[in-house]
């Protein structure tokens, strides 16, 4: 089904599946109960899911398939969103002309910075796009803040006024972006015994989006130029040998790379119509690194599943304060509970960052595949379980039996 392979299909239906039903799959715990505080059903938490998971798979690209690490990728984020923002202020709030410019924007930018980048590898490489998206930063914060050809608004962050320009905004149009009228903030709520389900427009915009892009990224891996971007990761030395020029091959998955980040960036701006050069300090390139690494790097899947998996400890864990504890531990004696609020306090609210850096460190040490590797071994326990119980023998101890 559209040129990808049986096992590939089943993937893609998979996170469509998975997409599709995040309201529903995201809510497991009925709104009045304890357990709700793990609830991560909201409009603006899951279209974060999605947008950095879109963030995360053109990374993957790059690192995954070619093992050039950037550490400057942020700056590609940034870009698109203030792309976005300009075009909301100088044509309309309709999110699709602003979407399409952060993406064209992005991978101009990611022309320029790969082409004088990739002319070093391995950590030189890694510093390089690191100094250009600071370099991005100190621009967007201040320089390009300048009064006289104000283009970033520096650290209040570029907005829509009410006298900009707007040429194309009518009377009867939404003043928030909007696709062609429909807002990106219109939530459908449905309520069922004690839980509620919120169906919003803006999030099923980016589902259907990182449907689009994830489907991409499956065809680039397949395709030829794919395996010219594996090579080029085992042995880029010995395909040079062979008098192929791999230059043109890394540049151009840098700016697919560059181009899938600018298109987050121009999804972050059309939920909520604000760019800030926050969006470019080299934590945010760092953030990205994470997910792909946590989630298994050179996976289709992998990237997706570490971007939830980082956006939910920040939004979920970080909001759980000593009050919160307190609750909890409410049953077990006043000296007890107050040990016990003592010994998680440092792992939650503020300090989520350090439940994080453990989880993570946890993964690198037993899964150096990431999440994926955790889901595969847990689908071969399965399988040798269930093959065990019904006395046959596993596909290794098969391929042992003598032909008949």
């Amino acid at each position: 089904m559209l040129g990808l392979s049986s096992k590939d299909t089943a993937l893609l239906i998979i996170v469509a599946l998975l997409a599709l039903l995040a309201p529903v799959l995201l809510n497991p715990f009925p709104e009045a109960s304890a357990m709700a505080q793990f609830n991560a059903g909201y409009p603006d938490l899951m279209q974060r899911f999605v947008i950095y998971g879109i963030f995360a798979i053109g990374f993957n690209i790059l690192f995954g398939l070619t093992g050039y690490l950037s550490f400057g990728h942020a700056a590609f984020l940034g870009v698109g969103s203030y792309a976005a923002v300009w075009m909301f202020k100088l044509l309309s709030y309709n999110v699709v002309p602003a979407i399409l410019l952060s993406v064209v924007v992005a991978g101009l930018f990611s022309v320029l910075i790969g082409y004088i980048s990739l002319r070093r590898s391995g950590i030189y490489f890694s510093i390089l796009t690191l100094a250009f998206a600071q370099m991005s930063f100190a621009l967007a914060y201040s320089v390009l803040s300048n009064p006289k050809f104000n283009l970033t608004n520096g650290e209040t962050g570029l907005q829509v006024y009410t006298d900009d320009p707007q040429i194309f905004h009518r009377a009867g149009l939404p003043d928030l972006p909007h696709f062609f009228g429909l807002s990106m903030r219109s939530t459908y709520t449905v309520d069922m015994g004690g839980w509620s389900f919120d169906f919003n427009a803006g999030y099923y915009l980016c589902a259907i989006i990182l449907l689009v892009a994830f489907y991409m990224s499956i065809r680039i891996f397949n395709s030829p130029f794919g395996i010219m971007l594996r090579a080029i990761k085992s042995n880029q030395q010995r395909l040079n040998y062979t008098g192929l020029n791999s230059r043109p091959y890394t540049l151009a998955a840098f700016v697919i790379s560059g181009m899938y980040a600018g298109l987050a960036g121009g999804l972050l701006a059309a939920m909520d119509p604000l760019a800030g050069a926050e969006r470019m300090q080299w934590t945010a390139s760092g953030e990205v690194v994470l997910m792909t690494i946590l989630g298994g790097a050179g996976t289709l899947i992998g990237p997706i599943l570490g971007a939830g998996f980082i956006k939910y400890f920040e939004n979920i864990f970080s909001k759980i304060n000593d009050n919160v504890l307190h609750q909890w531990f409410s049953f077990m004696p006043d000296g007890a509970e107050d040990f016990l609020v003592a010994i998680v306090h440092p792992f939650v609210g503020k300090g989520w960052h350090l439940t994080l850096g453990i989880l993570f460190m946890l993964v690198v040490i037993f899964l150096p595949g990431g999440l994926v590797e955790g889901g595969q071994r847990i689908g071969r326990f399965v399988f040798r379980r269930n093959n065990r119980k019904g006395g046959g023998l596993e596909p290794d101890a098969k391929a042992k039996q003598p032909a008949e």
